[in-house]
């Protein structure tokens, strides 16, 4: 994916075997610079036209909804770090950010405590040069075969699961689009693809509204950045989603079983940094309006 201010955003994704979670969070100089010669390296031979970019690197690994949040702010600290760094006028450069010497990380590059213990962990990349047109070039051949061909080279694999003392099943290399397709085939494979056009919504098109109004799935409107979800009431809830039923056990449980799903999508919103609010929703109202007051 490349932008307006002549950048392409990728990242470095480590597939991780069972039990085997990274212990080190954020590399120091020399692992972070051993790195991002490896990933230059690596790139270069998928599409040569890198070699003329600069490559800079989050040397620090995060869970992929902490790299889908809207505005892209992992990518927007790298960037400012690599507007900041020496060198612009002397070629291209491979720059990494990680730990200081003494292991210590900088808080933009501090991974949320709370969405550790995924399988896949990942590094945030910026390729970058004055030539909008060679970088559009460079984001369209990187979209065309990194799904397919990005592996990672098994040195570099190497190198990264000793630098992270981390065990890692497969590295490879992907898009910005390649890491939103696998995010929402993953949450179609956990019952969640009823939200991701949501969330897809207020990363890439967050100007935009997006609705969830499909019965049984909780009422909710995606608007100004931020996610309103219908608070019902019980008696509004039974109106909505179980006017038939006649059993209050069966209407109790199944009214507790909603409510989870609520926290749970409420939950997986603020894990991609979309605002939520509930808005309370009596029975005698349209919640529809309740969400767009």
């Amino acid at each position: 994916m490349t932008d307006a201010s002549h950048h392409v955003k990728g990242f470095l994704a480590l597939e991780l075997s069972a039990g085997g979670s990274p212990t080190v969070s954020a590399l120091r100089p020399a692992d972070a610079g051993a790195l991002v010669e490896r990933l230059g390296r690596d790139l270069a031979a998928l599409v040569p036209g890198i070699r003329e970019l600069d490559l800079s690197l989050a040397a620090a690994h995060f869970d992929p909804a902490e790299a889908l949040r809207p505005g892209w702010p992992l990518h927007r600290r790298l960037e400012e770090l690599y507007q900041r760094a020496p060198g612009r006028n002397s070629g291209p450069r491979m720059i990494a950010f990680g730990a200081d010497e003494s292991g210590d990380v900088p808080m933009p590059f501090q991974a949320s405590e709370d969405l550790h213990g995924g399988a896949l962990r990942v590094l945030p990349f910026l390729l970058s040069g004055s030539d909008a047109a060679a970088l559009a070039d460079v984001a369209d051949q990187l979209e065309a075969v990194l799904l397919e061909t990005g592996m990672a080279q098994a040195d570099t694999a190497l190198l990264a699961q000793q630098s992270f003392n981390a065990r890692i099943e497969h590295a490879r290399y992907l898009t910005l689009h390649d890491l939103a397709a696998l995010t929402a085939m993953q949450y179609g494979h956990g019952g969640l693809e009823a939200l991701w056009p949501v969330i897809e919504t207020a990363l890439l098109a967050p100007q935009q509204e997006a609705w969830l109004d499909h019965l049984p799935e909780p009422l909710l409107r995606y608007a100004d950045g931020e996610v309103r979800i219908a608070l019902f009431e019980p008696t509004a809830w039974r109106q909505r989603y179980a006017p038939e039923e006649q059993t209050d056990e069966r209407l109790e449980r199944a009214f507790g079983f909603f409510q989870a799903r609520q926290q749970q999508f409420a939950a997986v919103l603020d894990a991609h940094g979309i605002p939520v609010t509930f808005a309370h929703c009596p029975a005698t109202a349209d919640p529809r309006g309740w969400l767009v007051d």
